[in-house]
């Protein structure tokens, strides 16, 4: 499976929630993602040791939809500015492949 770039925009102090729709490069279908695991990190640059983890889970696993979230606590940790995040996944099997990673823009706000 290739790497699916997606750039985001996350207002702080506000929930974020994005879901994707993983396809089997193979097929061109929806990727099957019974048994997976998704883990999902952010951080101002990819050699930060200060990174911040979504909440990241199958969705829905038989049309291969993956989600990731932060709450407006954690939203509002967040410096304004770009920062970079990505997705992994995780195979029954053990296999680890990064699926998703983009930019994101913090977004810093009034209210």
């Amino acid at each position: 499976m290739a790497v699916y770039v997606a750039n985001l925009v996350i207002n702080q102090g506000a929930d974020f929630t994005q879901t994707f729709a993983l396809e089997d490069s193979t097929s061109n279908s929806a990727k099957n993602l019974t048994g997976y695991s998704v883990a999902a990190k952010i951080s101002k640059h990819h050699a930060s040791t200060n990174q911040t983890a979504f909440t990241a889970s199958v969705s829905n696993a038989a049309n291969g939809e993956v989600s990731i979230s932060l709450t407006d606590v954690q939203t509002a940790a967040l410096s304004p500015g770009r920062q970079v995040y990505d997705v992994l996944l995780t195979a029954p099997d053990g296999l680890k492949e990064r699926v998703i990673e983009g930019m994101a823009l913090i977004r810093d706000g009034v209210t």
